[in-house]
């Protein structure tokens, strides 16, 4: 999967959200709870588990998220993408600041081993 470099480049902090449902606006903040905060090698160490994940094709649920991780910079006051996973249809969406149109809508393998170490991580966090 590819993520924003200068984002990732620039990431200080992950926040993970449990989503509680959709946003009114294509781009808004996704709703829900946030149940972790990482930061350093723990932070990197995720962006490199997600930067893993083999791509798929589009299977059809009606995107249905159940997690986002947002990442920040240092100041903290400006999310620079966040990343919302949806593990029925393969299919994570992304918006922020530093995310191109390109990047926007992306396909991922939700059975192989990355995602499932990746869901493991987001169900550990949960709120």
């Amino acid at each position: 999967m590819q993520l924003p470099a200068e984002a990732v480049a620039t990431a200080v902090l992950l926040e993970v959200v449990r989503i509680s449902e959709l946003p009114t606006m294509r781009g808004a903040p996704y709703p829900g709870r946030a149940g972790a905060h990482w930061i350093g090698d723990e932070a990197a160490g995720v962006l490199g588990l997600i930067k893993s994940l083999p791509g798929s094709e589009q299977h059809r649920c009606g995107f249905s998220p159940g997690w986002s991780v947002r990442a920040y910079a240092d100041a903290l006051d400006l999310v620079l993408f966040e990343a919302a996973f949806c593990f029925s249809c393969h299919e994570v969406r992304m918006h922020g600041t530093a995310v191109s149109p390109a990047l926007a809508t992306q396909f991922f393998d939700a059975g192989a081993p990355q995602a499932h170490a990746l869901l493991a991580l987001f169900r550990e966090a949960a709120p």
